[in-house]
């Protein structure tokens, strides 16, 4: 569970949006029914809700529904990937995934001139992870193989992708979202990546 939350009347009062409106988006499926944290106080159960996500989320909700539908917004923002196809000259046009990582690819896996959404949400965070300087391109291989072989038993479901250092020694992994996981003190986290998140944000992007 995320420390940060927020509470349902404060989230009303800071986002000027009724409890209808609120509801109406669940129903809908814009906000995760995992987000709705009941919580007991002192006046009795309340809800609750991770506060920096249910901020952006519905901070792009407003932004974006008088362009989109609401069930066409609920498919942008679910975790479940987009059935599309880019050339790779749009994936660079666009700033979705460098020159750099796609020869980083193409080294790997051969020449490929078209991608589907799957395989550009993985370029897309190695794409990230490589300009942060957090990961060298044999940890980009590490990474890339690792989303090759495990992310797609996920199936639409959110999880996270841990990527860990010890000793010089790097490793990364998938877990299941929510549930909490902890490292011994010489096991180093250098990123942490939500999936969803990450899905979200390329299906706005390409959109």
């Amino acid at each position: 569970m995320e420390s940060d939350l927020i509470s349902k009347k404060e989230l009303l009062e800071l986002m000027g949006i009724s409890y209808g409106q609120l509801y109406r988006w669940k129903r809908k499926n814009l906000i995760p029914e995992e987000w709705f944290i009941r919580k007991s106080t002192f006046t009795g159960q309340e809800t609750f809700f991770p506060k920096e996500r249910i901020l952006d989320r519905i901070g792009k909700i407003k932004n974006m529904k008088g362009d989109v539908s609401l069930d066409d917004l609920a498919n942008m923002l679910s975790p479940d990937l987009m059935e599309t196809v880019l050339k790779k000259e749009k994936l660079i046009e666009w700033n979705i995934v460098s020159k750099t990582t796609i020869e980083f690819y193409t080294k790997l896996k051969g020449k490929t001139e078209e991608f589907a959404f799957e395989k550009i949400l993985y370029l897309h965070i190695l794409d990230k992870m490589f300009e942060s300087g957090k990961i060298n391109f044999e940890e980009g291989e590490i990474i890339l193989n690792l989303l090759e072989e495990q992310y797609p038993k996920f199936k639409g479901k959110n999880c996270e992708l841990i990527f860990i250092r010890k000793l010089g020694i790097s490793s990364c992994c998938l877990i299941s979202k929510p549930c909490e996981i902890y490292f011994e003190n010489s096991m180093k986290i250098i990123e942490s990546l939500n999936m969803s998140n990450l899905i979200e944000e390329l299906k706005i992007k390409i959109s």
